[in-house]
């Protein structure tokens, strides 16, 4: 019965190759519709935030006259939109619109004595047309959250009395500032609302809002803070459903930034109510914007929208104190620069394929029978895995693979998410495990067979390997691109998980194989291991690959930190091949070569292929960043297959030379 089970099982791989392959022809046509829906948006969009200028403006001479000034600068190198912010007093302040005093001012400026009970906030006007034009958003914003507004003069110049203290007064958001947006709209600018949650969502002055930004040509707002509009009274009020309604009705869309410590709440439920009218926002901070060189912005520029799918980017400016020029500075110049000459960035855009306009959402290409292909993805995804199984377990590879389609149909009922995740997750570690463990009992064939054979027949059956098993770990990539084709990783509203693990199991599983599988049962090698006395030197390689794998684990992730070499060398690669490919593949490509070249003669070399597995696996996880577009993805692969190989030719060589050498000196060494 037993050796029944055993034939069963070892007939079995077979045909779970044979699924492997159908899954990934059904794969295809999945992934060419993500491919058409990476190619349906190519509009970039410049956002300059208008708050920035204007805090910059208040420190000039003449701030109107400024403002005037470098709008028409910014609007000759490019920029298209501007972002404002809802306003606050002291925004108005900032601009000269009013001027806001407490209790305590009123009283010194009309030499009288403090009221007791009063803790208002007077604002006075600096203009008739200020007071016409803001005074009714003033009323509007505080009566509406119950504090009363009366009118107020002195020495003749028209003003208010908000019934709050000047603290709680400065913190109440109002509309963008009406003259400012008029001023923006007349000079050719889009604009580009900033809206938050900080005050209780109401739908009829919403529904007024959104028909006035309509009105004005408003096609996508950006939300500030923590939350988009509406989160915070969904549960009592509905509050997202009836916001995207609006937003659905008036024709806006919203933008979601790159990058934050996480997405803001409710940007997930409100992206699917108005049907994924969003685009990917990077934002240049102010610091950034002033120092960094023009080109290293222009780079920043170019590679956010070619290689993450950026379609906004939003650029940041403030005042900032310059002790070595006595002055103050801004960074507005440094921006102009970095977008025309000598920085570019508008040029290389357009010359990666994009064009200068207003950001538009991807029209998301759902072909009606892409779920029936998914259902056969799953189908070989599963087997690819029993597979993975049964290089460990061969007895448990039927077993695994009816389990892992049972599991599969539970979770996809459940969660269905979590489902598509943990699928391509475990396809993932499994293509390249498999791929190298098949490369590494190919070598010990020949090791066993013939250890001395010619440099030449090695070199010619390393190259070979090297090739089938960079197949069979690219065979991983159909599958993670069809199993987790949704709009939502693009856009980064849902993010794949297991990143870690998927650079740390594949290494770990060669491990195993490389130590237990090789030189008999598993069982037998465990024992002698633990009968192996523990030397220093063990504890020393013990600590040196443990800081190796910490520093390895924390470059994974988009939270993972570059080192200064790094930094120098991506920019080279990048101008060089247009298309930067992964440091960790040109590295452990060469490396895996080399190790396939020396373990077909010396046994032991085959440690090599626990740190070589890295480029294999890095390959599929190029593909788990569903940010970047398709095409991006496979030419850093391509690419560092290429450069990898060339490499690896390169380390045999200087192997070949090297052992030479020790061939011909080491004995007179010896001799002496």
């Amino acid at each position: 019965m037993h050796q029944k089970w055993q034939h069963w099982n070892t007939a079995s791989r077979k045909w779970l190759w044979i699924l492997v392959v159908v899954g990934i022809l059904a794969a295809l046509p999945v992934a060419y519709d993500r491919y058409q829906t990476e190619s349906s948006s190519n509009n970039v969009e410049l956002v300059f935030n208008y708050r920035g200028l204007a805090e910059v403006a208040a420190y000039q001479a003449h701030p109107e006259q400024f403002i005037q000034e470098q709008l028409d600068k910014l609007k000759a190198a490019g920029i298209t939109s501007m972002a404002m912010f809802e306003s606050t007093l002291d925004d108005f302040k900032k601009t000269r619109r009013l001027m806001v005093y407490s209790a305590q001012d009123i009283a010194q400026m009309t030499q009288s004595v403090v009221p007791t009970d009063e803790n208002f906030t007077y604002i006075l006007f600096t203009n008739e047309e200020n007071a016409g034009r803001l005074t009714p958003l003033i009323e509007d914003t505080f009566t509406s959250l119950g504090i009363n507004v009366k009118p107020w003069e002195f020495h003749n110049q028209k003003g208010l009395i908000v019934e709050t203290s000047p603290e709680d007064a400065a913190l109440k958001p109002m509309q963008p500032d009406p003259i400012a947006f008029e001023l923006l709209h007349s000079k050719g600018f889009n604009i580009v609302p900033r809206m938050s949650n900080s005050l209780p969502y109401d739908q009829d002055a919403m529904e007024k809002l959104l028909a006035y930004y309509e009105a004005n040509g408003v096609k996508r707002i950006l939300f500030e803070g923590d939350s988009v509009k509406g989160f915070t009274d969904n549960q009592d009020k509905h509050s997202l459903q009836s916001f995207a309604n609006l937003l659905n009705q008036h024709g806006i869309g919203i933008a979601a930034i790159e990058n934050t410590k996480k997405p803001q709440a409710g940007i997930d439920k409100l992206s699917y109510y108005i049907h994924y009218n969003v685009v990917r926002l990077y934002s240049l901070s102010d610091k950034d914007a002033q120092a960094l060189d023009e080109d290293t912005i222009a780079d920043r520029f170019a590679l956010a929208t070619k290689d993450r799918n950026i379609r906004m980017l939003y650029i940041n400016t403030a005042p900032s104190k310059s002790t070595a020029k006595a002055m103050m500075t801004d960074s507005i110049d440094n921006i102009i620069k970095s977008l025309n000459k000598p920085g570019q960035a508008i040029k290389q855009m357009e010359n990666n394929g994009f064009k200068m306009g207003r950001a538009e959402a991807f029209h998301i290409t759902d072909s009606s029978a892409q779920r029936y292909f998914k259902l056969v993805v799953v189908l070989g995804a599963v087997a690819f895995i029993a597979l993975m199984i049964s290089c460990f377990l061969p007895l448990l590879t039927l077993p695994a693979f009816v389990l892992g389609m049972i599991g599969s149909a539970g979770l996809y009922v459940l969660k269905p998410t979590l489902f598509e995740q943990a699928l391509a997750l475990l396809v993932a570690i499994s293509a390249p495990t498999v791929a190298v463990v098949l490369a590494i009992r190919k070598v010990n064939a020949l090791n066993a067979a013939n250890a001395e054979l010619a440099p030449g027949r090695r070199l010619t059956h390393s190259i070979v390997l090297f090739i089938k098993t960079s197949i069979i770990s690219m065979a991983a990539i159909p599958f993670v691109i069809a199993l987790l084709n949704n709009i939502t990783y693009s856009l980064v509203l849902n993010q794949f998980r297991g990143v870690s693990l998927l650079h740390a199991a594949p290494i770990l599983l060669i491990a195993i194989f490389v130590v237990l599988y090789r030189g008999g049962r598993p069982v037998h090698q465990i024992g002698k291991l633990f009968r192996t006395p523990i030397t220093l030197l063990w504890v020393v390689a013990a600590v040196l690959i443990g800081a190796i794998g910490f520093y390895y684990l924390s470059r994974t992730g988009n939270g993972g930190k570059v080192s200064g070499i790094e930094m120098a060398i991506r920019p080279f690669l990048e101008n060089t091949f247009h298309v930067r490919p992964r440091n960790k593949e040109i590295i452990a490509h060469p490396l895996f070569l080399l190790g396939l070249f020396l373990s077909i003669r010396y046994r032991n070399a085959i440690f090599i292929m626990i740190f070589a597995v890295i480029g294999q696996l890095s390959m599929v996880d190029t593909f788990a960043h569903i940010h970047s577009p398709m095409k991006i993805s496979f030419a850093r692969d391509l690419l560092g297959l290429g450069i990898g190989f060339v490499l690896g030719l390169i380390a045999i060589g200087v192997w070949q030379i090297a052992e030479g050498c020790w061939k011909k000196w080491s004995p007179r060494l010896k001799r002496q």
